[in-house]
């Protein structure tokens, strides 16, 4: 039987992002089948790839039991409560990235996971664009070859990550392809 799954508010659409599946499996904390299993990072002594219920993450029980985690610790932007990053860290789906995914914060608060984009996607964020473009000149490269770069950046082959502030809304993007 498919629930209807819990709501992420630092992660608004796990299923869209592809990090929660349709699975008949049951998962190894609660033990039900209920539909779905998340898919993405999982930080653990044990390997629990593919094992947990979305319910189980969202109410901390699957980080409680095995002491999971489901980001890499690493944070993107100003002081947050602990808290709030716990909330992200241990309640939160993560998302899949090329190297470990990395967590925006924004107004004192996690922001929200949008989604894997490209500069097609990115037209649309011109403030996620330009928080890309003082990423990329940070790596000291001239400025030809950090458009150059912007341009290539594809959804599915080069991505960026998109966040949005739940606060301001301002929209936030990195690229691990550096």
């Amino acid at each position: 039987m498919t629930e209807q799954l819990p709501e992420f508010p630092y992660h608004p659409d796990p299923v869209a992002t592809g990090v929660v599946v349709p699975s008949d499996a049951s998962c190894i904390c609660c033990g039900r089948g209920r539909g779905y299993l998340y898919t993405g990072p999982v930080y653990a002594v044990e390997d629990l790839k593919e094992q947990l219920c979305p319910w189980c993450l969202a109410s901390g029980s699957a980080a409680e039991l095995f002491d999971a985690h489901f980001t890499a610790g690493t944070c993107l932007g100003e002081d947050v409560p602990l808290e709030v990053f716990s909330a992200v860290d241990r309640n939160t789906p993560s998302f899949l990235a090329w190297q470990e995914p990395q967590w925006f914060f924004h107004c004192g608060d996690g922001a929200a996971f949008l989604g894997r984009v490209g500069l097609a996607e990115l037209a649309a964020h011109p403030d996620a664009l330009e928080t890309l473009r003082q990423e990329v000149t940070g790596w000291g490269w001239p400025s030809d070859q950090v458009e150059q770069f912007l341009g290539s950046l594809d959804r599915d082959d080069q991505p960026a990550y998109l966040f949005r502030c739940r606060h301001c809304t301002t929209h936030l993007a990195y690229t691990d392809a550096a």
